[in-house]
């Protein structure tokens, strides 16, 4: 009877150690005598030491009152923290400031504190922190603050380093080591990549510097920091790294767009006008048409409509189009005509217990075919059993971990472009009739695996089958080329429904629209590109029965 990682109450630690133990070999070459030394002394601690040491790494802050570090298999904090004082990772005398004196102690505990003060019951602890301040600006130690108090403050010294080496665990400051040390590893299964030194993201000590200031700008982003300082800083960021200069461009994407919402567009502008990330182009035609400066529009967007960078920004530069020439004294100017999908007029009875598109599924089935409610589930699952190989292809800057559900840059835009050939390989079999037994077989081979395209809750056999019977290999090649030309953009929006005829080999599919509703531009997208391609798609208006009753 196998057993949870649960039952062991230092599966934390454990699941640490392996963190360790993987950062020590795929980094060895790549971390500094401070860095090699924690993770050699981290081991030879005692195991309640190592383990309140993780428990403080995994909570929130530097600073830890004694009283609150309470783990029934550590026992007495007080004990096992002597070892991690004496390595010096811990301090048990920190200097306090007055507003980190109030965050850890209570109001009662203040009152006594500086009960010369004459701290009255009813006044606030804000309050109390705003009278006191301006007589306690020099940081001080907790003996000093309160003279016989009964707790110790304890405050842990290496999350710096610590961070770092999250850093080169997850490949990002955004996950925290709580995502991987308190996990139950044995819920999710995951692909085994093949990771070497080739397949790093991270492959000089320079990279780590690079990431941790790219971490910095986000967060003073994030707090409210002043943009034209920030933005200086973004663009002085240097790096030879393509997985890192795709994130200091999303950065930079970032910070253009806070100052377009501030309405600094000149600021905007700057920072759009050297940054490559996908929309940055758009934003620079939409604050040059808000100024008044059409002309310019327009021949930016003259140029974007030459090679436009994805379908999205294809759509945005049609509506934007007829805008800028009217502006520019254009007369006549026609609007785009969008390609006709046959529309589909359904009333029925509305149920509480089931959603729209699952009563126009009970509906249609009545006709005697095949109906499956998929919407983005079908065709993501289909492109994710034929090109697997390329998806899980250990590129650099792809995987940093073994347990990571999809590539990290799955929605750069050089997802395709650096994986081409082996895109390319898989997209083959679409040509030759391959690709029937390579899904079937990684259906099979794969099954319950960790994957960002296949939903295998949703892909039942008869469904895999009805849908490799049914759809014709240039439909299915068309999809995935489609999908792989803009993956973040292009992997929702599809049509709700799937309707198999076997007998006919032939489908429709069909998207539901309640009343009310409204198709959305990656559902408009969609729609058009499918009409593009003739194959076979309806729009299903509904209408509530009772109300079409009420009509007549």
């Amino acid at each position: 009877m196998s057993t949870s990682p649960l039952d062991n109450p230092f599966y934390y630690l454990e699941n640490f150690h392996r963190v360790l133990n993987w950062i020590a070999c795929r980094y060895d070459d790549l971390l500094d005598d401070q860095e090699q030394r924690f993770i050699a002394d981290f081991s030879r601690l005692p195991q309640a030491a190592q383990a309140l040491l993780v428990r403080m790494i995994m909570r929130k802050g530097t600073l830890f009152r004694a009283s609150k570090l309470e783990y029934a298999e550590i026992g007495d904090a007080r004990i096992a923290v002597e070892s991690l004082l004496e390595q010096g990772w811990v301090d048990r005398e920190p200097y306090l400031d007055l507003q980190t004196l109030f965050a850890l102690l209570r109001k009662e505990e203040l009152a006594h504190c500086f009960k010369a003060h004459g701290i009255k019951s009813a006044e606030k602890k804000a309050d109390l922190l705003a009278r006191l301040s301006p007589h306690y600006d020099a940081p001080q130690r907790l003996t000093q603050w309160f003279e016989g108090f009964d707790d110790t403050i304890f405050s842990l010294g290496i999350m710096p380093l610590c961070d770092r080496l999250r850093l080169l665990y997850f490949g990002n400051l955004y996950q925290e080591w709580s995502e991987f040390v308190l996990a139950d590893l044995g819920i999710y299964r995951y692909e085994k990549v093949e990771f070497s030194l080739e397949s790093r993201g991270i492959y000089q000590r320079a990279d780590i510097d690079v990431c941790l200031e790219l971490h910095q700008c986000r967060q003073t982003l994030d707090e409210g920091g002043m943009l034209t300082e920030l933005a200086t800083r973004a663009l002085a960021i240097r790096t030879d790294n393509p997985w890192l200069s795709m994130r200091r461009a999303k950065l930079l994407y970032q910070i253009g767009y806070r100052a377009e919402r501030d309405q600094d567009a000149v600021l905007a502008l700057a920072v759009y006008e050297q940054c490559s990330y996908p929309g940055a182009r758009v934003r620079r035609i939409r604050i040059w048409e808000r100024c008044a400066q059409y002309s310019e529009a327009m021949a930016l967007l003259q140029q974007a409509q030459a090679a436009p960078e994805n379908d999205e920004e294809a759509q945005h530069l049609l509506r934007i189009q007829p805008r800028l020439l009217k502006k520019l004294g254009h007369g006549g100017v026609r609007k785009r005509v969008t390609r006709a999908v046959t529309r589909l007029d359904v009333s029925v009875l509305p149920s509480a217990d089931h959603s729209v598109e699952q009563l126009i599924q009970s509906h249609l089935s009545e006709e005697g075919s095949e109906v499956h409610y998929v919407e983005n589930t079908l065709i993501n699952s289909l492109f994710g059993l034929l090109c697997w190989p390329a998806v899980f292809a250990p590129l650099p800057g792809a995987f940093f971990h073994p347990f990571q559900t999809a590539p990290s840059d799955l929605y750069s835009p050089d997802f395709y472009p650096r994986r081409a050939a082996l895109f390319e390989a898989c997209l083959a079999q679409l040509e030759d009739g391959g690709y029937l037994s390579t899904i079937r077989q990684c259906y099979v081979d794969k099954f319950g695996l960790q994957s960002p395209f296949v939903f295998w809750g949703a892909l039942t056999p008869d469904l895999l089958e009805q849908a490799l019977h049914c759809f014709p290999a240039q439909h299915l090649l068309r999809w995935f080329r489609r999908l792989l030309h803009d993956i973040k953009a292009n992997r929702t929006g599809m049509p709700d429904l799937i309707q198999f005829y076997p007998e006919q080999r032939r489908y429709r599919m069909i998207e539901v629209k309640g009343p009310g509703d409204r198709l959305q531009d990656n559902q408009l997208r969609w729609l058009d590109f499918c009409a593009e391609h003739e194959m076979p798609v309806v729009v299903c208006y509904v209408q509530w029965a009772e109300d079409a009753i009420l009509a007549e």
